[in-house]
């Protein structure tokens, strides 16, 4: 549902639920949960057209999607794998090469959060009615 609508864009709030919400023992489940989330759409072409109050779908390119994905989950599944077996090979301790593994994770989340600016121009969400 649209948010609020104006000049540099549309801000559209979301229910973002898991999975498993709508399953009919959700309530007594820990692992189903819900979250409302704010999502800033700048220069849609309906601008004009919107207003608070109109419901409407927010969609993804999919290179965009994949993108996203692999920033997300994909590099740091591989920099965790690769860091795990070289410190593991290196130093024949599997507790050291686990705790590297997570910590070799650090830095990249961090040039993450750095470059969010510059990630957050490069995914654009489109608005469609």
């Amino acid at each position: 549902m649209v948010d609020s609508v104006d000049s540099s864009g549309v801000k559209v709030r979301i229910l973002q639920t898991s999975a498993c919400a709508s399953c009919k023992v959700a309530g007594y489940c820990n692992a189903s949960e819900s979250k409302e989330k704010l999502i800033e759409i700048s220069g849609s072409h309906f601008l004009n057209e919107l207003k608070a109050g109109d419901c409407v779908t927010v969609s993804v390119s999919k290179k965009v999607a994949n993108s996203a994905l692999l920033m997300g989950f994909g590099l740091p599944f591989v920099i965790l794998i690769a860091v795990l077996f070289v410190v593991t090979l290196a130093t024949e301790n599997e507790t050291t090469g686990a705790v590297s593994a997570i910590c070799a994770l650090i830095p990249y989340y961090f040039l993450l959060f750095v470059f969010r600016n510059k990630i957050r121009r490069r995914i654009i969400f489109e608005v469609e009615k």
